[in-house]
């Protein structure tokens, strides 16, 4: 880790990307706060959507939002299972065989394509009978807006898809920019 040294201290360095992650989780915050709703997924959606560049986020953000759906069905149908065989959620000593059946198929499916168990093992354990698949749903679309947030923070800041757009723009317009002097140049050799 980078440290700086200031007024005899060491302070971590802090980039361009720890900002833009915090910023996005905010974002998501604030929204939330708005609306009376509970942010954390949407947040946690922005932390681990943040990636070093604006593609970069569009691929951890899509396979953060890809594995929460994923997760999601799985234990809605695994939970849907539990609730044909008891309806009133009696003997949930049957969510252990249940939660390793749903870590089996995460761990196949793990071999083809991202995905997550966070969710999965909320459903089953932590959520109460008659709100299951809204609670899935609801953290399936928290995830996405969270993966939103930190895609559209990284594209507007400095690193972003903004300095290579604005480049562009101002070649077409044949505006001379600084974006090419201080950001595009070629390190010299």
């Amino acid at each position: 880790m980078e440290h700086h040294e200031k007024a005899g201290c060491l302070f971590p360095k802090i980039g361009m990307r720890n900002v833009k992650t915090a910023l996005a989780a905010a974002l998501c915050a604030l929204v939330y706060y708005f609306l009376d709703r509970n942010p954390t997924f949407a947040c946690i959606g922005a932390i681990f959507g943040m990636g070093s560049s604006f593609m970069q986020s569009r691929l951890h953000g899509g396979n953060r939002f890809f594995g929460t759906m994923v997760g999601g069905f799985i234990g809605m149908g695994l939970f849907a299972i539990y609730m044909e065989l008891f309806p009133d959620g009696s003997n949930s000593w049957v969510l252990i065989p249940l939660t390793f059946v749903g870590v089996i198929i995460l761990i196949l499916l793990c071999q083809h394509i991202w995905v997550g168990g966070v969710v999965l093992c909320i459903l089953l354990f932590n959520t109460p009978t008659d709100t299951y698949i809204t609670y899935a749903m609801n953290r399936i679309l928290d995830t996405g807006i969270g993966v939103l947030a930190a895609i559209f923070v990284n594209g507007m800041l400095p690193g972003g898809f903004t300095f290579s757009f604005m480049h562009r723009l101002y070649q077409r317009l044949g505006i001379r920019d600084d974006v090419e002097d201080e950001f595009m140049a070629k390190p010299a050799v």
